[in-house]
C-alpha cells in the first residue's frame, strides 16, 4: 500500500487497481487549502464541511466512486469499513464526526477525522483494537491538541501514526512529545503488513 497527503485531513491510499482517499478537500473551501484531483474507488468524508467533503475532487470517467459519509458498516470490494459517530464542534459549530475503522490491504488502519476530544467512549475504544495505523489530527483549535493528539495514540497502541491537520508549530509540538524533533518529512509511504508488525508507535510525516 501507498499513501500520499494532501494536506488537510485529505490522504490517498493506492494498493493494486484499489485507490481509497480520507477527507478530501472540496475545491472552494473557507481554510482556502490547496486541493488536488485524482480518480478513486472510495471516498470517505468525516465531517459535512467542504473542508472534508470535496468528493467532486476523486471523480473519474475510469473509476466508480463509492462514497461513505456517516457511522455504520460497509463492504466495497475489499475494503471493509465500520464507522463510529462522535460529537464534536467545528467552526462553533456542534457537529458529529465519523471515526473510521477501515480493513484495506490486510491492515487496520483508523482515521480520526475532525476530534476535537480524546476522551472517546469505552465502546469505541475496545472496537478500535490491535491499530497498524493511525491518522492523526494534531493541530489544536477544531481538532486535537498535540499533546492530547500523543497521548491517545499511545492509549490505542497504534504501530504507524501519521499526524495531519497541523501547522509547523504544531507540528514541532507533537514531535517533541514523540521525542523524534528531527524527523524528516517523506513524500509519501510505501508499507505492507509485514512491516507493522515490527512498528510500535512509529511516527511518519507525510510531505503534502
Amino acid at each position: 500500500m501507498v499513501i500520499t497527503y494532501h494536506g488537510g485531513q485529505y490522504f490517498k491510499l493506492v494498493r493494486g487497481d484499489t485507490v481509497i482517499a480520507f477527507n478530501p478537500i472540496a475545491k472552494d473551501n473557507p481554510a482556502q487549502w490547496p486541493t488536488v484531483k485524482f480518480g478513486a474507488n472510495v471516498g470517505f468524508s468525516s465531517l459535512q464541511h467542504p473542508n472534508f467533503n470535496g468528493f467532486t475532487q476523486l471523480s473519474s470517467a475510469n473509476r466508480q466512486l463509492f462514497t461513505i459519509e456517516s457511522p455504520g458498516e460497509y463492504e466495497v470490494g475489499d475494503v471493509t469499513v465500520h464507522g463510529f459517530g462522535v460529537k464534536t464542534t467545528y467552526e462553533g459549530v456542534a457537529r458529529y464526526n465519523t471515526i473510521y475503522q477501515v480493513q484495506f490491504d490486510g491492515i487496520n488502519i483508523v482515521f480520526l477525522g475532525v476530534l476535537d476530544d480524546p476522551d472517546i467512549g469505552s465502546d469505541i475504544l475496545g472496537a478500535l483494537a490491535d491499530v497498524d495505523i493511525i491518522f492523526l489530527p494534531i493541530g489544536g483549535g477544531d481538532v486535537l491538541e498535540a499533546p492530547q493528539a500523543s497521548k491517545l495514540a499511545v492509549k490505542l497502541e497504534a504501530r504507524c501514526v501519521i499526524p495531519m491537520h497541523y501547522d509547523k508549530a504544531a507540528l514541532q509540538t507533537f514531535l517533541q512529545e514523540e521525542g523524534v524533533e528531527k524527523l524528516k518529512p517523506v513524500d509519501k509511504l510505501t508499507i505492507k503488513k509485514k512491516d507493522l508488525a515490527e512498528m510500535t508507535g512509529t511516527v511518519v510525516v507525510l510531505q503534502s
